[in-house]
């Protein structure tokens, strides 16, 4: 059994509220990675029948692979009923897929994955819902996200009450990502990183920011002793101190883990066996 690494119920709780208490510009990630989701899909030549975006919180993602005409149809699933505000659409369990085997083309997942305590797990889930040849498409978080925030907020930490819990999500690396398709059985994995670099006045402005996308820490290994007021100013410093630039605003990485796999058919490519090759390398290359 997977050990859990999140309090969900809270985690729904901040993502509720963020979405409540909505603040104009909070949410230019995801804005981001959908845009970057349409580009990546319209590239795909071929069109599928139904499509499904699996716990994006917005619309954003269904509404990227509609504007590209790839689907015929797209169905949201959502953790949270609020999450649909009014849409059309099915609640489910987070980490869940409510759907039945071989019912869907294309599957979508924008910045959600990150966040269940079963990744493996989960992948496995959408692969089974997909049909022969169908497509997933994803981005979670990668591994250098919110690096600056995670030293400063460890030093800081370690300085003031000598010793640390974690304050930041675990977050995959892109090698792993790979092999994570692999292991939840799809085809011709792929997977790369992009990254941006976001500047903020001082470290406050950036949970503020991290706040109003509803990120902030979730994990049952938290520690329940509240911060001082002397910890985030020391983490401020520290910050400013290792991440600022010329002009004295700080630096924050976000970096996104973008995945593509299919589930197998006997019409894709397939690697040949070793020694099948017609003709020799050294052929080609000539021979001294």
């Amino acid at each position: 059994m997977v050990e859990p690494l999140f309090d969900t119920e809270l985690l729904l709780e901040r993502k509720r509220r963020a979405l409540k208490r909505a603040v104009p510009g909070a949410d230019f990630l995801m804005a981001r990675v959908s845009e970057e989701l349409a580009d990546r899909l319209g590239a795909v030549e071929r069109k599928f029948e139904k499509a499904a975006a699996l716990f994006n919180i917005t619309g954003d993602a269904a509404t990227a692979i509609a504007s590209t005409g790839k689907a015929a149809e797209v169905i949201r699933i959502e953790a949270d009923e609020s999450f649909l505000r009014g849409a059309p659409g099915l609640v489910s369990k987070p980490g869940t897929v409510p759907l039945e085997p071989d019912s869907i083309d294309l599957a979508v997942s924008l910045l959600a994955l990150q966040e269940n305590d079963d990744i493996p797990g989960m992948l496995i889930q959408i692969r089974r819902a997909l049909r022969p040849d169908g497509l997933f498409l994803g981005a979670m978080t990668g591994s250098d996200t919110l690096s600056e925030l995670r030293e400063s907020l460890l030093a800081a930490e370690t300085e003031i009450y000598g010793g640390a819990s974690p304050r930041v999500f675990p977050f995959t690396d892109v090698r792993d990502a790979g092999a994570l398709l692999q292991r939840a059985g799809f085809a011709l994995p792929v997977a790369d990183v992009d990254a941006v670099t976001v500047r903020y006045d001082n470290l406050f402005n950036l949970i503020v920011d991290l706040r109003a996308m509803g990120v902030t820490n979730a994990l049952l290994g938290r520690s329940r002793r509240p911060a001082s007021r002397e910890f985030f100013r020391r983490a401020a410093e520290i910050y400013a101190e290792r991440f600022s630039d010329p002009d004295g605003r700080i630096r924050a990485t976000f970096s996104f883990v973008w995945m593509s796999g299919w589930t197998p058919h006997a019409s894709q490519q397939k690697p040949l066996k070793p020694g099948s090759a017609q003709v020799s390398l050294t052929k080609i290359l000539g021979e001294d």
